[in-house]
């Protein structure tokens, strides 16, 4: 009997603090990394969550790990990262960091003030590189314009495997919303679109086109 998928996902927004009460961040609800991870569960995978600050359930049979910043979450992925055979990046990790951090609440100073951001590590480049052949990474692009394009872009530089993207400027489907439309687009060409659709049914179509993927070059 074929032992059942190793799955590790991220999902939600990273926060990357300037002082221990205010943080940089954005308007990620986790709702799809979520909604894979109890998809992929209910396929009987084994599935590890590793998620930033959102107001959601852990999904039934997921193993979720709670983390903050875009560096927590590099770190709770690399222990489950070489077992893995599926690895989706659905997290919108915050692509900056202040370059230092308060250790208390800094006070309104009456003026402009000038921050000096770095960037973040780069999760699904990072893990993407160390990529066996038989690991499968994917990851998604979160567009406001030139979906596609970006996309097919981000699929290469990053060296994954497949990409979903997804146009963020409608409300409808956005980074908040309970819906979305999806562009699914592997490495080796292929393309498939879905949606407007509950997230629950966008995963279900990724994850079916992802599996009948390894299934065939098994």
């Amino acid at each position: 009997m074929t032992p059942p998928l190793r799955c590790l996902l991220t999902a939600g927004p990273t926060r990357e603090h300037l002082d221990p009460v205010r943080f940089l961040s954005n308007g990620s609800s986790g709702k799809m990394g979520y909604a894979l991870a109890a998809a992929a569960a209910a396929r009987g995978w084994h599935v590890d969550l590793v998620s930033g600050p959102v107001a959601l359930a852990a999904p039934p049979g997921v193993a979720v790990h709670r983390v903050v910043s875009a560096a927590e979450m590099l770190a709770a992925c690399e222990p489950h990262f070489p077992a893995c055979d599926l690895f989706i990046a659905v997290a919108a990790v915050a692509d900056y960091r202040p370059r230092e951090i308060s250790g208390r609440k800094e006070k309104k100073k009456g003026g402009p003030v000038t921050l000096e951001l770095v960037p973040t590590v780069d999760i699904l480049r990072t893990l993407a590189a160390r990529k066996s052949p038989r690991q499968t990474v994917v990851g998604f692009a979160a567009e406001t314009h030139d979906v596609e394009a970006y996309a097919l872009r981000k699929l290469t530089e990053k060296n994954l495997d497949w990409i979903v993207a997804n146009d963020v400027s409608r409300p409808d489907v956005g980074m908040n919303a309970d819906d979305n439309t999806v562009l699914l687009l592997g490495a080796v060409g292929a393309r498939h679109a879905f949606g407007p659709a509950p997230k629950p049914a966008a995963a279900a179509f990724i994850l079916d086109h992802i599996a009948a993927a390894r299934a065939g070059s098994a």
